[in-house]
């Protein structure tokens, strides 16, 4: 069974956003199961809806309105991404650019989006039938950034980032019953996650969540060893690990087009190495 990882990245996911473009383009879904953190849980969205284009018109106009990402949502709700405004004003049933429901339930592969538990500091996952009607909440808490979101509540739990708890979730993959894996990543393959910069600011930050806390302490450990046991895997030919050969500094929240545009291209060139990986 073919499983892929998307690990997200805010404006990163441009990059991911290529490789499902070109796979749509040539009108394959070679996944038995798709597991997204973070921006990785709604690109996937997209593609299983086969809405090729859609997750670009996010990254090149949508995330640079006011009403996405600003100051002047931080200053009026206490978060720097209003979650809402992308995944139910724009992505709802009768939003401006809405998902096709149609399309994304007819899709047989299985899906997760990873959401860490505010409280807990555990990671959640929730399948397709979460989303089945258009609520995208399970997506809007995969994304809720520790330090520039408030935890957003999925069924009355907090929820922050799925990066926190679970930054590359293959062992979940695996558990589903996923024997061969494609993992998407937002940095280049060397990359190894530092320590947590700023952690008496995110301390406090965090104070009302000291579990969800104790996990970001703890995310760049498990991300490091994660990244490690997948590309053994690459190296027995069980995984195929995708990535960006260069970000040129793109950070999380990098509102620059110029640098969008550049890693969408870069994945689409590498598209095809999933295809040559799944035998298609």
């Amino acid at each position: 069974m073919l499983g892929v990882i998307d690990v997200g990245g805010g404006m990163r996911g441009s990059f991911t956003a290529g490789i499902y473009d070109y796979l749509n383009d040539r009108g394959v879904q070679p996944f038995d199961y798709l597991i997204g953190v973070s921006a990785g849980s709604g690109n996937m969205v997209s593609y299983l809806a086969r809405q090729r284009g859609r997750n670009m018109r996010f990254y090149l106009d949508y995330a640079f309105r006011r009403e996405y990402m600003s100051m002047h949502n931080m200053l009026r709700k206490g978060s720097y991404i209003n979650l809402d405004y992308p995944y139910t004003i724009l992505s709802g049933p009768g939003g401006e650019d809405p998902v096709d429901l149609e399309a994304f339930n007819a899709s047989t592969a299985r899906y997760e989006a990873v959401v860490t538990d505010a409280a807990t500091g555990d990671p959640l996952y929730f399948d397709k039938s979460e989303l089945a009607g258009g609520d995208f909440d399970p997506i809007k808490a995969s994304c809720a950034v520790p330090g520039v979101c408030k935890p957003y509540p999925v069924h009355g739990r907090p929820g922050f980032d799925g990066g926190v708890a679970d930054p590359i979730p293959y062992r979940r993959a695996m558990a589903r019953g996923c024997d061969r894996l494609v993992l998407l990543l937002t940095r280049p393959a060397d990359y190894l996650r530092p320590l947590l910069k700023h952690s008496e600011v995110m301390e406090k930050a965090l104070r009302p969540w000291p579990n969800a806390y104790g996990a970001l302490l703890r995310r760049s450990v498990r991300y490091n060893t994660d990244l490690a046991a997948v590309k053994a895997m690459e190296r027995e030919g069980k995984a195929l690990v995708v990535a960006p050969s260069d970000i040129a500094g793109m950070a999380t929240l990098t509102k620059d087009k110029a640098a969008v545009e550049r890693l969408y291209h870069m994945g689409y060139e590498q598209g095809k190495q999933i295809l040559e990986f799944a035998g298609m």
